[in-house]
């Protein structure tokens, strides 16, 4: 806690801890402690400072209401400063001036906060471009007067009364913080000069802004090498520190007497001669403090300011009872001759703080005007896109009506209210927040589509925000498109192997270019997105060997029709069922129709595209294997990876091609014609994921441990055509939605959509979409894609399905685990989904978890 308390104003408030702190906490303290004002061991009782103490005529400058703690415990003074605080006193201008006490203006206590731009006193001081200016000298001297006058009112001994102990504001406002270390370690000043264990805290170390120029301890490699402004400077700050505890000293200290108010005194002599005194080196400094203490003082201080050296030596006497007491200090004439001129310095201090409050509050609200200003431009821009893309769509709204068979009937039905579109989308009940005052109702309702069209408009409101993201950053592209197009263009003439786009892509293309492309484009997201509401188990695949522990379902693949499907994992066996078969619910137990045994456990299958009894797999041990279905037997074997291969894939394009990834950082590439590897791309990390597109056996992209996919001309392996990062921990699968447009899944949480004609640099670092929803951070969960739908697993034990259009979920299906004995269903967090896999370009898909559960789901 650091409390900083000033004078300010005329009225009467208590010591404010600062926020983080308990008033309560801070009154046990303080009552338990010897805080405060380092106040002396002979006081045994609190002492409290307020407007009607008796000593209040001898506080000219200003009053503060707080408690004060006289308990001369060590232990207990040694545990607060440990507790890193601070009191930190600042006295306020007065403003009545006079040669006397009594007619000075008494002012409430106030708190300011240490600010970075404070500087400690000792270094003001030991600035080498310092010049002495007498009326700032005396305004900087009164001040500190202030501070140990309102303390001796409560007969506490300040004993502090160093520069080192001082901070300045900017406009000269001295505020107290007790005592500085010359070093880290606590006592380091008693065991080098024999003062009190109390004065060698360390109360700068807490302020830590960033170069401050607070005296914080400096180090020996800070003083020697520093930067340049520290070069400059001829003071290092610990030696400085190590002598100041001996300067300020008084003679009844050095002999090992008790000290006194009058010791406060002597201090104040050594920081006034210090005022009006500069040096150019630190062996000057130390010969002619050491002489101080003798009172002999230097001729020039002599000659330039014989009244401040004969006021300095009058503070110094080495007799404590031949020093003025406080009430000679305040009443002599040293201090009230200057008065109104410190007095003007005052009022234009408080004026520039007022001032600069004002600026501060001036700059605040320009700032909020103009960023208001801002939001509002940007939103009156929204708006107008908004109103044009509206215009649009009603356009082609009015055009597709004209252009049915049944127009007039269909106008007609439309057009009996003027807000019928209004009136199908924003329905009773139903709020943007995705909170329902109702039930959703079904799609078999009364009133048929009615209900469809509730369902539809309930969940695009739930999701409103997300759409609204969405809608955006389609808009986005569709302007920024264009600007890109020409570069585009040029990189894929550069590329020969990047395939041409499809007619049909080239036609979009057209649309895109006329200014509207964007709104088929979302349009066709929206409707897929909201074409089914959820999904449905169609069949349970009912094994045999369901108590086998070794059950988890790895991967899984639609052979080229749909009509079969195989599945592969740690149970070393593929096993190939026909899809019909699963779907009669008759049978208590599916059996497979093809099964084969491997040598290990399996991580990845793959059927062949074109040729139906062919499957490609990958083992633990780095072994490639195609299998021939119909005989049940191994085609091909390939050992030529070193250890275990993660993924197989068949090219749709060429057939003979296949492609395998492995955690010996190296994607090999196979001709099944000739039982070898034809090529090899090497990289640093392991590959976790490979995947030709589906229109090209010339082109490959992969997945990484090092959290980056990489696309490759197969022509030219030896760098890439483009690096896509964006994933921040490993890619475990990569799928090719269409030949330019790629979906990566990663256990960062995430799935990710590129478009790879946007890599115009052979890096692209900014995905069109990143889908959130399920949870992936350690266990590959599978995904596929098929008609824009990216299905997927978590290791909540459900399957997500996105659409690419949109980053969140369009649906979802929880896996209930069975028990075996029983037959209920029970849930069991340790499960998640382990593979998945759409049949072909249907609403059908086929999961497994890790309990070796297999289930056939439609889209509904």
């Amino acid at each position: 806690m650091l409390v900083c308390v000033c004078w300010d104003s005329c009225s009467n408030k208590s010591l404010i801890p600062m926020e983080g702190s308990s008033e309560s906490n801070w009154r046990r303290r303080s009552e338990n402690s010897s805080r405060g004002l380092n106040s002396n061991s002979n006081l045994n009782s609190n002492l409290n400072l307020n407007l009607n103490s008796p000593y209040s005529d001898r506080n000219p400058r200003g009053v503060l209401t707080a408690r004060f703690s006289g308990n001369n415990d060590s232990t207990s003074h040694d545990s607060v400063r440990k507790g890193r605080e601070r009191t930190l006193l600042r006295p306020t201008p007065h403003a009545a001036a006079g040669g006397g006490n009594h007619h000075r203006t008494q002012a409430e206590g106030g708190v300011r906060p240490v600010e970075c731009n404070d500087v400690s006193l000792r270094q003001w001081l030991d600035n080498p471009d310092r010049t002495v200016d007498a009326l700032e000298c005396l305004h900087i001297f009164s001040q500190i007067v202030d501070v140990v006058n309102l303390a001796h009112s409560q007969g506490i001994v300040v004993q502090n009364i160093r520069p080192s102990c001082f901070v300045m504001s900017s406009l000269n406002r001295v505020s107290f913080i007790e005592s500085a270390s010359c070093s880290d370690s606590s006592g380091s000043d008693s065991q080098e000069y024999g003062s009190n264990s109390h004065q060698s805290g360390n109360p700068l170390s807490e302020l830590d802004c960033s170069n401050s120029r607070l005296g914080r301890p400096v180090r020996a490699s800070e003083a020697t090498v520093g930067n340049e402004k520290d070069k400059k400077h001829s003071f290092p700050m610990k030696q400085i520190l190590l002598m100041e505890s001996n300067w300020y000293r008084s003679p009844e200290e050095v002999s090992g007497g008790p000290t006194c108010c009058a010791s406060d005194i002597y201090q104040l002599g050594v920081l006034l001669f210090e005022l009006f005194c500069t040096f150019g080196s630190i062996e000057e400094k130390g010969t002619t403090m050491a002489s101080l203490r003798h009172r002999v003082l230097p001729p020039q201080l002599l000659l330039k300011w014989p009244k401040e050296a004969s006021f300095c030596l009058w503070l110094l006497h080495p007799d404590p009872s031949g020093r003025p007491k406080m009430s000679d200090l305040l009443q002599s004439e040293f201090l009230n001759e200057p008065r109104n001129e410190i007095d003007e310095r005052d009022a234009a201090i408080e004026l520039r703080e007022k001032i600069d409050e004002q600026d501060l509050l001036l700059e605040f609200l320009l700032t909020l005007q103009q960023k208001k200003q801002e939001a509002a431009d940007t939103l009156k821009e929204i708006v107008s896109f908004i109103s044009s893309d509206i215009e649009e769509v009603t356009k082609r709204h009015t055009s597709v009506k004209k252009s049915g068979p049944h127009s007039t009937n269909i106008a007609t039905d439309e057009d009996d209210s003027e807000n019928s579109v209004s009136r199908k989308r924003i329905r009773q009940g139903v709020c943007i927040d995705g909170r329902d005052d109702e039930p959703d109702r079904k799609s078999d309702s009364p009133g048929g589509g009615g209900g469809a069209a509730l369902s539809k408009s309930s969940r695009l409101m739930k999701n409103f925000r997300k759409l609204e993201s969405a809608y955006f950053s389609t808009r986005r592209r569709s302007v920024a498109k264009p600007r890109e197009r020409s570069s585009v263009s040029n990189l894929a003439t550069e590329r020969s192997s990047v395939s041409n786009l499809s007619s049909r892509e080239h036609r979009q293309q057209q649309q895109n270019n006329n200014g509207g492309g964007w709104i088929n484009t979302f349009l066709e997201g929206l409707c897929k997105y909201l074409s089914f509401s959820k999904m449905r188990v169609k069949a349970d695949l009912k094994q045999g060997d369901l108590l086998n522990s070794s059950n988890l379902v790895c991967s899984l693949s639609f052979d080229r029709d749909g009509e079969f499907f195989a599945t592969a994992g740690v149970n070393k066996k593929i096993k190939v069922f026909e899809y019909n078969s699963i779907l009669n619910k008759d049978r208590d137990i599916h059996y497979p129709v093809v099964e084969m045994a491997s040598k290990s456990k399996l991580s990845s299958i793959c059927w062949n595209g074109y040729i139906k009894s062919q499957i490609a797999s990958s083992n633990f041990e780095g072994v490639v294997q195609v299998w021939d279905v119909t005989r049940s037997q191994t085609f091909l074997e390939m050992k030529e990876h070193e250890r275990r291969v993660w993924s197989v894939d068949f090219s749709v394009a060429d057939p003979t091609m296949l492609a395998s990834g492995s955690d010996d950082g190296s994607v090999k590439l196979w001709n099944i014609n000739q039982g070898i590897s034809v090529g090899t791309i090497k990289t640093k990390a392991n590959v976790c994921c490979v995947q030709f597109p589906t229109d090209s056996g010339r082109t490959l992209a992969f997945g990484s441990a090092d959290h980056r996919i990489y696309y490759y001309d197969l022509r030219n392996s030896k760098m890439p055509l483009c690096t896509l990062v964006g994933h921040s921990k490993t890619v475990s699968y990569v799928k090719f939605i269409d030949s330019m447009t790629l979906v990566s899944a990663s256990t960062d949480n995430t799935i990710k959509l590129w478009d790879l004609s946007m890599c115009t640099s052979r890096v692209l670092d900014s995905p069109l979409q990143s889908f959130t929803g399920h949870l992936n951070v350690k266990n590959f969960v599978g995904l596929s894609v098929s008609e824009g739908y990216i299905a997927t697993g978590s290791e909540t034990n459900e399957v997500f399905v996105y659409h690419k259009a949109f980053p969140m979920p369009a649906l979802s299906f929880k896996f209930n685990s069975t028990d075996p004995f029983s037959g209920d269903e029970m849930d069991d967090s340790a499960q998640f989904i382990s593979s998945v896999c759409w049949r072909g370009q249907t609403s059908t898909l086929v999961a497994a978890n890790s309990m070796g559960n297999i289930k056939l789901l439609e889209m509904a």
